[in-house]
């Protein structure tokens, strides 16, 4: 590995020094994260229950190593013909995810984020120890036990960052065929907006819903509710939204925040 890793080009070079910078100081605890589930497909539902309540990663600071991507659209070249030659791990985002911005705005005078990224599958042993330690300089932890379990497998992480403080994931797994939800299909995790503490309020709601989905409804313990619709075209930059994820063909993603002073309660489609 180490012979190979020399004679990378320069653009993966680049990359591995990005994400090692992005680690700094990882640490990793206990997740405060309580799953949320909704719909009728409960295998799955098992699963993105297991996949969020397991682990909670703090990475590193969240200055933008990695370029955020607009509204995935339909790709241009569907209908030419088969490329003349196969896409390279770069191109199919093996070593750098594709990254999309759900959510954004100003809590007490600091800036939060969340977004998703999406790491495509490698093609064999090779491409997956690469893949492993780039997410591991990142500070992730994919779930699979060992890097060639990622053969094959796409991979996603949903992470929030509140001020200067390391990323939190919320949500994350990692599939050889991603499954699509649909109807009133929900799963989601809530967390804490700000510092991650025991008592802190989950106000914080991260969700996965079926892309027929125009508006998911979170309910709050105050019994005040909030709506997430799905944005539009040329997008409206509300802090609760639904929208799509460049890289994710399950569904669309949503974001619900709660006011300050109560927390999370359930959350449904509701159109």
């Amino acid at each position: 590995m180490s012979a190979d890793r020399e004679n990378h080009d320069m653009t993966q070079t680049d990359i591995a020094l990005l994400l090692a910078d992005a680690a700094d100081e990882v640490e990793i605890g206990i997740a405060p994260v309580q799953a949320v589930i909704r719909g009728g497909r409960r295998r799955k539902a098992r699963r993105w229950a297991v996949a969020a309540a397991t682990a909670l990663v703090l990475a590193g600071s969240t200055g933008a190593t990695l370029a955020f991507a607009g509204l995935p659209g339909e790709h241009a070249d569907r209908g030419t013909s088969v490329a003349s030659r196969p896409a390279s791990a770069e191109e199919r985002h093996v070593y750098a995810p594709q990254r999309t911005e759900l959510a954004r705005g100003t809590e007490r005078g600091k800036e939060w984020r969340v977004w998703v990224e999406v790491w495509g599958a490698p093609r064999d042993t090779r491409e997956a120890v690469r893949q492993f330690d780039a997410m591991r300089r990142a500070g992730l932890r994919p779930a699979v036990d060992k890097a060639a379990d990622l053969v094959g497998r796409t991979s996603y992480f949903s992470m929030r960052s509140y001020g200067d403080g390391r990323s939190l994931v919320v949500m994350f797994d990692t599939h050889r065929r991603v499954d699509r939800l649909s109807g009133t299909d929900l799963m989601a995790a809530a967390v804490p907006l700000e510092e991650v503490r025991p008592t802190a309020p989950e106000r914080l709601v991260v969700g996965h819903v079926a892309k027929t989905a125009r508006e998911v409804t979170c309910r709050w313990k105050d019994g005040s509710s909030t709506v997430a619709p799905l944005e539009g075209p040329a997008g409206h930059g509300g802090t609760s939204l639904i929208r799509p994820v460049a890289g994710y063909p399950g569904g669309n993603w949503f974001v619900c925040i709660a006011p300050q002073g109560t927390a999370y309660q359930d959350a449904e489609v509701t159109r």
